[in-house]
């Protein structure tokens, strides 16, 4: 059977941060970092391919962070992510996290599974879920910089933004050199997409 690839998209700043400092329930991705996304938003149609290939996974692998903003363990939190009823991945997505918690099923074929066992662990267990489809690995800076780290992203598809933010979750932060080969860019007045293929 053939593995899909190990995907990665993500939006940065110029000065390579992809979450703005303070991070909380009024402003998830931290002050200022909605900026990284007006493309999205604002030229849905100039991006249109961009942005589908985005949700295009037979897997999802994010941290705690991007799940949400509660922290330690679950308690009586009842939290099922930022994006209401039916979030945009209708495919297995698991949650790197230190406090096990029963799977939560969503509408349109989401199913957040909560993997306390590291990065490897939730890694076999999405490309199991994926089957002969990509698996990725959504963020935030601390996940991707992890797998960046451990050689597990084969392709790195990153969206910036001419935003300088300054402060905030820095992308490349003690990863060493991956070993990036642009293959693909493309680019709005409001972002540059690039494709790397990750290979040291």
């Amino acid at each position: 059977m053939n593995m899909g690839k190990v995907t990665c998209d993500i939006g940065i700043s110029v000065d390579g941060f992809v979450a703005g400092p303070n991070q909380r329930l009024e402003e998830p991705l931290g002050e200022g970092a909605e900026r990284l996304h007006r493309w999205m938003f604002e030229q849905p149609d100039a991006n249109a391919e961009v942005i589908e290939k985005i949700t295009d996974a037979g897997a999802f692998i994010m941290g705690r962070n991007m799940f949400g903003p509660v922290r330690g363990g679950w308690g009586g939190s009842d939290w099922r992510g930022w994006w209401g009823e039916e979030p945009p991945y209708h495919a297995p997505v698991f949650v790197l996290t230190h406090h096990g918690r029963e799977p939560v099923p969503m509408k349109g074929g989401t199913t957040f599974n909560f993997v306390t066992d590291g990065i490897e662990s939730a890694m076999a267990k999405a490309r199991e879920a994926a089957g002969d489809r990509d698996v990725a690995v959504a963020g935030g800076a601390q996940t991707v910089n992890q797998y960046l780290a451990a050689g597990l992203i084969d392709e790195l598809r990153l969206h910036i933004a001419p935003v300088v933010l300054g402060a905030g979750e820095r992308l490349f932060a003690d990863v060493g050199d991956p070993g990036l080969e642009p293959v693909a860019v493309s680019h709005t007045d409001l972002v540059t997409h690039v494709t790397y293929r990750v290979g040291r």
